[in-house]
């Protein structure tokens, strides 16, 4: 059986990984702060390491190698013999529909602009022992009240206007979103099958802010102006990727997942 260490077990993505990975494979998670504590023989016997864990400066602040935590695991080996999986962000594709790997690359903020850096550091450093993973926005609820939130996601400002008593002006832009359950499943086969390389993490639909949250609550959905003004739509072509897992994910199961949320 593979073992998989996570690192982040306090994030949002570590702690649903370790929820669903387990049924399949031995998983150990760490916080960062642990993990980059371990001597390098500990590793040894993981076949994956995942690193969900991330510095709030790297988000919002121009990139500093300090601030780099995948860099700062990294440097720690003189050779890897276990598959590091990184968490890149479809951010660093100028804004289309049907975006593939090869798609105009063209981050604009801190941390697109940082995340890109750190893949091409890692794709130099690691070779043939990388899967990058450009996502789009997961959804999904937080497993531990304890969680670290350095990086806010869609479904987190989703909570935040929905406390608001108060009309909301949305730009109607389509996007391409992928529940937390299906995103592990992805993980999951990808690990099965000790995949490398870059690939977008994806259902590869456009789906709409309107149709996402009329999902995840028709009472708040009425509460919203939508504009036709699409400054930053973006799909993900998922062809590459489709080739390497078990089940193709479904807008439907998004939708029956959205719809459950909150219940």
């Amino acid at each position: 059986m593979k073992r998989i260490l996570i690192i982040g077990k306090k994030s949002f993505i570590g702690s649903n990984l370790k929820s669903y990975l387990k049924k399949f494979y031995k998983i150990n998670c760490l916080t960062f702060e642990d993990a980059i504590k371990k001597d390098v023989l500990f590793f040894e016997n993981y076949s994956h390491v995942i690193n969900t864990s991330i510095h709030k400066n790297y988000i919002n602040r121009k990139y500093r190698i300090i601030n780099d935590l995948d860099r700062k695991f990294i440097l720690k080996f003189k050779k890897i013999n276990f598959i590091y999986i990184f968490l890149n962000t479809r951010k660093i594709y100028l804004p289309n529909s049907n975006i593939t790997e090869n798609s105009i690359i063209k981050p604009t903020c801190f941390y697109s602009k940082n995340k890109l850096k750190t893949e091409q550091f890692l794709k130099k450093k690691l070779n043939f022992k990388l899967l990058s993973l450009r996502t789009g926005n997961i959804i999904g609820k937080k497993k531990l009240k304890s969680q670290r939130n350095n990086h806010k996601l869609f479904f987190d400002n989703y909570l935040i206007l929905r406390k608001k008593n108060e009309k909301i002006l949305i730009d109607n832009d389509f996007k391409d979103f992928l529940s937390i359950i299906q995103f592990c499943r992805i993980v999951r086969d990808l690990v099965k099958n000790n995949v490398t390389g870059i690939y977008n993490v994806s259902i590869s639909k456009k789906i709409y802010l309107s149709e996402i949250l009329y999902w995840l609550d028709k009472k708040f959905y009425k509460k919203i102006k939508f504009t036709n003004y699409s400054r930053d739509s973006f799909s993900l072509n998922n062809k590459k990727l489709l080739k390497r897992i078990a089940k193709k994910p479904l807008k439907s199961e998004l939708k029956n997942f959205c719809q459950k949320i909150l219940s």
